[in-house]
Order: structure tokens, then sequence, then C-alpha cells
């Protein structure tokens, strides 16, 4: 099985992360921050990826360090649990639409980290979660995970919509990624000989 747990303390966050990249989309996300575990439990269900997360963070300040960190924490814990990425697909793409947003995802698992975003929201908040963090958190996820990942928005008036549509859309291109492929069992995807 294609596992990782990883810990993270920080003075601002104490995170524990499980992942399971050969799991079924089953999750339990406790960050303290509502809309934010909603939005991880769309990118486990969605990627088939089981992901648990347990944080507790200082969010009587706001809510960045904790999905700051917590981006982190997953990262690095999918960059483990995918090991030398021998046999796996390593490119995923999704367009995903829900309602009025349409989203578009690509990644490569090229441990060359680099996030293109191209994502508007038409309001600062949801809720009291902030959009911006939305930016924040792929950006963490990307630089330690070791991807290279990019999210356009091509419709959207709504920003919740607008923000599920992007983590369900990444989530749908990271289980194509991550998928062992028949075709190139025990091959590295990659002609570099080093991923």
């Amino acid at each position: 099985m294609r596992e990782a747990s990883i810990s993270r303390n920080t003075a601002e966050t104490q995170i524990e992360v499980r992942v399971n990249l050969d799991g079924s989309g089953v999750y339990e996300n406790r960050t303290g921050v509502g809309f934010f575990d909603h939005m991880l439990d769309q990118l486990s269900r969605h990627a088939l990826i089981d992901l648990d997360v347990n944080a507790k963070g200082d969010t009587h300040i706001d809510d960045h360090h904790t999905v700051e960190d917590c981006g982190i924490a997953i990262g690095q814990a999918l960059r483990e649990a995918l090991g030398d990425k021998t046999g796996i697909r390593r490119y995923g793409a999704f367009l995903l639409a829900m309602d009025d947003a349409l989203v578009r995802a690509a990644l490569d698992l090229s441990g060359r980290p680099y996030l293109v975003w191209n994502v508007d929201f038409p309001t600062q908040q949801i809720g009291r979660f902030d959009t911006e963090l939305v930016r924040e958190f792929f950006q963490a996820l990307a630089t330690h995970g070791g991807i290279t990942l990019h999210v356009d928005a091509l419709h959207g008036i709504n920003s919740h919509h607008i923000a599920e549509a992007a983590f369900k859309a990444v989530a749908r291109a990271l289980r194509e990624a991550v998928e062992p492929d028949p075709r190139m069992a025990g091959v590295l995807p990659s002609t570099k000989g080093a991923l």
C-alpha cells in the first residue's frame, strides 16, 4: 500500500496527516475551519485517496496558518506515499463543471513544484473563510508535493462553487496522476531516470 503519515508541529499549528493513495476516498478531516474541512473532504472523495487530517492552529488570529500548513503537510505526505513514482501515470487533467463554475486543473507529479493560478473569486469570503486561502493551500500543496499544478477558472459567479470546483478538479487530476499505469509497471515515467 502507498501510504504515509506526516506530523508538523510549529508555534502556530500542530498537524497530523495520513494518506493512502490506494484508498477509496474515505476521509476524516478536522482542522477547526469548517469550509476548509468541506474542501478537504471533496479532495479525498474525488481523488479516491483516503485522507485523515487533524489540525489545531491559531485560528483565533485567522485561518491562514492552519490552511497553509495543512497544504504543506498533505503535500509532504503525498510525496512520501508516491515513493520513487515507478509505474504511475504521472500526469492528470480534468475539466469540472459545478453549476455556474467551470474549472480546469492539470498537473504533473514531476518533482518540480510550480503553481499557475488563474482563479478569481467574486467575493473576499465564503462565510467566514477568506477566499485568498484557496490559492495559499494549493501553493503549499504544489511546493511540498513536488507538483507542477495549473488551475484555471473558466466560468463562475459564486465563490463557493468556484472553490469547490477547483478542489474537485484538482482531485480528479490527482486521481489520474497517482494511478498505476498497467502499461508502465515497474517503469519510471521519465526519460531522465529520476523524478
